[in-house]
């Protein structure tokens, strides 16, 4: 027997810099969250930009489709979904609009040092930022405003992924 919906939707919206650690934390909280039978999603930015096409990383696009992502979250939040965004976001205005529209809000602020992230890096996506074959690249030519007062913090060059998932876990059934 399966929990199902146990309790209100949330929305729960990682950022941080490419390559801090959002998706990975977030599907392990989803693989957690689903082996107890809760009703759970992930938007991840990767997939869901393929999904609708949209290759406009310009701030207009960005918000546009963050602002599309943060309904999209919304609205499976009122069905009792716990909804996981794993996004660069790097603006606060979006983040503040997904907050506004979001009844059960939780801002997980996955922070690593650009060094690290680009060490992470396996596309080579920060390689070509740095050497100009790609622009508006967030960290690299395009900032990354950092979240004034997120729910939860992880700092992925100094804590596993594990004791972040345990933090997004407590946050979700307190």
């Amino acid at each position: 027997m399966t929990r199902g919906n146990p309790m209100e939707g949330k929305v729960v919206w990682f950022t941080g810099l490419p390559c801090s650690g959002k998706t990975t934390i977030a599907r392990e909280v989803m693989k957690r969250l689903k082996e107890e039978g809760y009703d759970v999603e992930l938007l991840d930015g990767d997939v869901l930009r393929s999904c609708v096409r949209n290759t406009d990383f310009s701030r207009e696009g960005r918000s546009k489709h963050l602002r599309y992502v943060a309904l999209i979250a919304s609205l499976l939040e009122r069905r009792g979904v716990i909804v996981l965004c794993s996004f660069v976001s790097p603006y606060r205005e979006n983040r503040e609009f997904a907050r506004s529209v979001c009844k059960n809000f939780i801002e997980v602020y996955v922070k690593a040092p650009i060094e690290v992230c680009i060490k992470r890096d396996t596309k080579g996506l920060y390689k070509a930022a740095l050497s100009g074959k790609i622009k508006g690249f967030t960290g690299v030519d395009d900032p990354y405003e950092e979240p004034e007062n997120p729910e939860i913090v992880i700092e992925t060059d100094k804590e596993g992924v594990e004791e972040g998932v345990q933090k997004v876990l407590r946050k979700i059934f307190s």
